[in-house]
């Protein structure tokens, strides 16, 4: 069975493949600058954020890239005050990611709670496989490669000419 390719489908593809290498590339070479941090962990997290913020349309780009920032942020507090007392163990990841999504709805940013969640693990693991990074440089590299990716997304949406349908 052959399905028919649209030209938005195209569009979509190939402004994906731009934003991943170009937030592969910003996250590898912003963590080369930084001794003793793993530039192969920052320049996969600026691919993942610029993927989860990259949308169809400009609009929801934006709107995406806003749930990414907040949750970003709050998932890298929540799991560096975690990371300065107690070492990384798998029941203190869950605790810290049920207390992620609590906060999150305490908040009233219910929408934020999974991004707040899938950094929190990312940060946690990153601190299981290199503790010499101290806890608050890791959240906060990994809070700036999340930024890195999404404003590569936004900006990709923004310079990229949207079809007709999606204006």
């Amino acid at each position: 069975m052959w399905v028919k390719l649209t030209t938005g489908a195209l569009r979509i593809a190939v402004q994906d493949a731009a934003v991943c290498l170009l937030a592969y590339l910003g996250g590898l070479y912003f963590n080369l600058v930084i001794e003793g941090t793993p530039s192969e962990i920052g320049a996969l997290w600026c691919v993942i954020s610029g993927i989860v913020v990259l949308q169809a349309t400009r609009r929801d780009t934006v709107a995406s890239a806003w749930l990414r920032v907040l949750g970003t942020l709050i998932g890298a507090a929540i799991s560096a005050i975690y990371l300065l007392l107690l070492p990384f163990n798998p029941i203190g990841l869950a605790v810290t990611i049920g207390i992620t999504m609590l906060v999150c709805y305490v908040l009233q940013v219910p929408d934020h709670a999974r991004l707040a969640a899938i950094t929190v693990a990312v940060i946690m693991v990153v601190s299981l496989v290199h503790p010499q990074i101290n806890p608050l440089m890791n959240a906060g590299l990994r809070f700036i490669e999340s930024c890195i990716g999404t404003t590569l997304a936004v900006l990709a949406a923004l310079a990229w000419p949207e079809s007709a349908k999606n204006r």
